[in-house]
């Protein structure tokens, strides 16, 4: 099962998490968006130059807060870097997206990151994304499984079927608070019996009354597993 690591904070930093995950023995790398400040695109490509010249390992970029890469970037770095090899999007712009792919082609893997990937999950195949990372599948992994195979058959009747039973309930509770997006993960484990401790600040665990609705919203859609084991990481 190929590993893959991750990069953040200052250029520096995220070159020495590029370099330890390679050493370690992993096949590719998230890179993650720099600290604190925006940037415009000759900074942002400077930054991943470097940590791509750092490494021999797969580089895939995370597109989203102050690291949103325009087309004309990514063509760049991918003409430049044999191991710039993906791209990552959590912004959910479907027309940036559109750009980028178009711009791009089969040269680089495409995949769907945004909080709920299964909101988005229909259009973004239809952009060539045929995979996402679902954190829901740390919880409820059988359902996220037969979200993924009913959005891979385009089965958009299915689709609309779990996305009123079951994702778009959960997304009022995510949305309640910033940073539920996080927290409501954690807290579906603990819903489930598998709990992983709390979320380290600054972001916030979900209320308990938060939290009796996510169960509540569990068992009424009817999708808590059936034999809960230790927890997976996202697909």
């Amino acid at each position: 099962m190929p590993v893959l690591g991750s990069a953040g904070g200052s250029t520096s930093q995220a070159v020495a998490n590029a370099q330890a995950a390679e050493a370690a023995g992993c096949q590719g790398l998230l890179l993650l968006p720099p600290y604190l400040t925006e940037c415009d695109q000759q900074g942002l490509q400077a930054h991943v130059d470097a940590v791509c010249s750092a490494t021999d390992i797969g580089v895939i970029v995370y597109n989203r807060a102050n690291a949103v890469y325009s087309a004309e970037t990514v063509a760049r770095l991918a003409e430049k870097h044999e191991n710039f090899i993906g791209f990552k999007d959590a912004t959910g712009d479907i027309e940036a997206v559109t750009k980028v792919v178009a711009t791009n082609g089969d040269r680089l893997f495409y995949l769907g990151g945004l909080p709920t990937a299964e909101t988005f999950a229909l259009p973004m195949l239809q952009l060539g994304m045929s995979t996402y990372s679902s954190a829901m599948y740390n919880f409820v992994p059988e359902f996220a499984l037969e979200f993924y195979a009913d959005v891979r058959r385009q089965d958009r009747a299915a689709v609309t079927e779990k996305l009123t039973r079951f994702v778009l309930p959960y997304l009022e509770i995510r949305d309640r608070v910033k940073g539920y997006g996080v927290s409501i993960v954690k807290g579906g484990l603990k819903a489930v019996g598998r709990d992983a401790g709390p979320v380290r600040p600054p972001l916030q665990d979900l209320t308990e009354a938060d939290l009796q609705d996510l169960r509540d919203l569990i068992d009424a859609a009817g999708v808590r597993p059936a034999n809960p084991s230790p927890a997976l990481s996202a697909v």
